[in-house]
């Protein structure tokens, strides 16, 4: 058994039930398919099985991925890549209308995700099927109003619809962690009924709400706008109200506001 390496968030995926219900998820037959952290192979093994048109393996520890070089050399479908996925410029590999799959490490699942968002829309890929914690697919998941809803709902709802998900208990994994998990699988979207140039500007604004998560909104509200009373009630906003309290629609239109006034 290959040892797993606490400093790269390593928990291997061995439930073989588990991991055919992962490939289920989406259709990979003739499909483009691109994996973030390949890892021992397990999963890359079950997508060779339903025959994509072809695989693309990143694999950041060294170790690893020779051992996926070892296994998968002789196949002219299969690309390896040996690098960090955060440092990995994605769209230079990603062929069109890829499936992306990633087990993803629970340290940085999130900025993984924002980094999916984050690259050129609409973007080469069909389908997202990424694992996190529990803890953060709950966020992604969260509704308005509930205490878990925040930033991550609101960036990643701007172009990612969740379309399926479903929960793996840690007794899945080696080594065990301490927590569960949950797949979810997403779709790429483009929101019609508003208009953000630049989603940086979406990030910057659920962080200056969100880091107030308690307090009312006015104050943030008029540290964006000046006369902010005023521009409230021409977007119908209750300053009274909570961060959480406001839709993810009710975000995009203060952004998409604010950028016009501000000329960006």
């Amino acid at each position: 058994m290959i040892k797993a390496k606490k400093s790269l968030g390593q928990n291997f995926l061995i439930d073989q039930n588990i991991i055919k219900k992962i490939v289920k998820t989406v259709f990979v037959k003739n499909n483009n398919i691109f994996e973030i952290g390949a890892g021992t192979g397990n999963l890359s093994k079950e997508i060779l099985y339903n025959q994509p048109k072809s695989l693309t393996l990143v694999e950041k520890d060294k170790g690893l991925f020779n051992k996926l070089n070892e296994n998968f050399n002789s196949n002219s479908s299969i690309k390896l890549i040996h690098d960090d996925i955060l440092d990995l410029e994605i769209n230079k590999h990603l062929k069109s209308n890829a499936i992306i799959f990633g087990n993803l490490p629970y340290n940085i699942s999130t900025q993984i995700l924002v980094k999916l968002i984050n690259i050129k829309w609409p973007p080469n890929f069909k389908k997202l099927v990424l694992m996190f914690q529990k803890e953060v697919a709950e966020r992604l998941l969260a509704k308005c109003k509930s205490n878990k809803y925040g930033r991550l709902r609101i960036i990643s709802n701007w172009r990612l619809k969740i379309t399926d998900h479903f929960d793996i208990s840690k007794n899945c994994f080696y080594p065990k962690p301490k927590i569960d998990s949950t797949v979810l699988v997403f779709e790429p979207i483009i929101h019609k009924s508003f208009k953000i140039s630049d989603i940086k500007n979406l990030e910057k604004i659920t962080h200056l709400f969100f880091s107030k998560r308690r307090k009312m909104i006015n104050k943030v509200f008029a540290n964006l706008f000046d006369d902010s009373v005023v521009h409230a009630k021409k977007l119908n906003i209750d300053l009274s109200m909570r961060p959480n309290q406001l839709s993810e629609n009710e975000y995009y239109k203060i952004v998409e506001y604010y950028e016009k006034i501000n000329n960006l």
